[in-house]
């Protein structure tokens, strides 16, 4: 027979703990939220006992959420890239600081929504806390799927409804008159940065640690081995970013622009101070980049994709915020490259279509 019995939980709140102890069988031990959901556990449990289905899942109570992030961070952390892993690092400290006593099989969607309300009231940022819930998704993955435990439910969906919701995308564009602003007021290795980054919609990261190997002028191409998503990606240089290349300078180091990150993000700022420039961000300069790629070239949303490196189609829709007056010049029958001004638009005075 079950046995149940209320008791002080994680928080300090009331939690019912189940044990069902049969012979033959090793004891099952389980923490619920309520009677309810222990009661309909422990006949489960129970059934599987006198039909011979059932599985032991012993080691995912006896598994806290903290320990099993040590051997996370063990097996699956170093096959990471060293972006990936500087941001999980953060992720699970926060994650084992608050819930890392609990085991595997315990932890519930109720402690998932607690753990999100705390963040929040700590100012953590909604990408911040969703960032947490996915290494702790992946977590729960990987247990199912590589260390065998099978039984195991995702607590992370189950606190769906108080996941935090990501403010909308930025739509910051480059206005008129801003590149020349940038550049004019740049020193010119960073400026060249900035050339570069328009150029090819590289991520700063990316550029910061481009070196001259991986550069190959004669095949108008650059080999990204370390990105964002983990995944190698070939970039290819358009006359812009060429032009760039063959104008600065070689380094002893084999970097090809010498500037970390950090320095790149110290130089934004001067620049903003300088320009006067509001509102705008480093990262903008890659989504102006994917912008001008849908609006001034023929490349097609595939072969932007491999371009840019986004997974998903939908994670690359963020950055089409299309000029309108773009789009008028291409319902007006006029090429992406051309513009609305000279030849194009005397021309289509004369048809009269202004």
């Amino acid at each position: 027979m079950a046995t149940l019995r209320q008791r002080k939980g994680p928080r300090d709140r009331n939690v019912w703990q189940v044990q069902v102890i049969r012979q033959g069988y090793p004891p099952q031990y389980r923490t619920f939220d309520t009677k309810g959901q222990a009661e309909v556990w422990a006949r489960r449990i129970e059934s599987e006992m006198d039909t011979g289905s059932f599985l032991d899942r012993s080691e995912g109570d006896r598994t806290t959420v903290a320990e099993a992030f040590e051997r996370y961070t063990q097996e699956i952390t170093p096959r990471k890239a060293a972006t990936t892993i500087a941001r999980e690092s953060g992720d699970r400290k926060q994650l084992q600081a608050r819930i890392g006593e609990i085991a595997l099989s315990r932890l519930t969607g109720r402690d998932v929504a607690d753990y999100i309300r705390e963040r929040e009231q700590e100012g953590a940022k909604p990408a911040t806390v969703i960032h947490e819930l996915a290494t702790l998704s992946h977590l729960y993955t990987v247990a199912r799927s590589s260390w065998g435990m099978t039984y195991l439910v995702n607590p992370v969906p189950l606190a769906k409804t108080a996941r935090p919701k990501l403010p909308k995308g930025r739509e910051r564009r480059l206005e008129p008159g801003e590149e020349e602003r940038l550049l004019e007021a740049a020193q010119p290795q960073f400026g060249a940065v900035i050339r570069f980054a328009l150029a090819t919609a590289m991520r700063r990261g990316e550029i910061v640690t481009l070196r001259w190997d991986q550069v190959d002028l004669k095949r108008r191409a650059v080999l990204l081995r370390e990105t964002k998503n983990g995944e190698t990606r070939t970039v290819p240089l358009s006359p812009a970013a060429l032009d760039v290349l063959r104008t600065i300078p070689r380094r002893i180091d084999g970097s090809v622009f010498g500037m970390s990150g950090n320095a790149v993000h110290l130089a934004w700022d001067r620049l903003m101070q300088k320009t006067g420039i509001k509102d705008l961000r480093f990262h903008d300069l890659r989504h102006e980049a994917i912008s001008r790629f849908f609006e001034d070239t023929d490349l097609d949303i595939m072969e932007i994709r491999a371009i840019s490196g986004h997974k998903t189609l939908q994670m690359l829709a963020r950055y089409t915020h299309l000029r309108t007056h773009r789009l008028a010049d291409r319902l007006a029958g006029m090429g992406r490259k051309e513009t609305w001004d000279g030849k194009s638009r005397n021309k289509l005075e004369e048809d009269g279509a202004t």
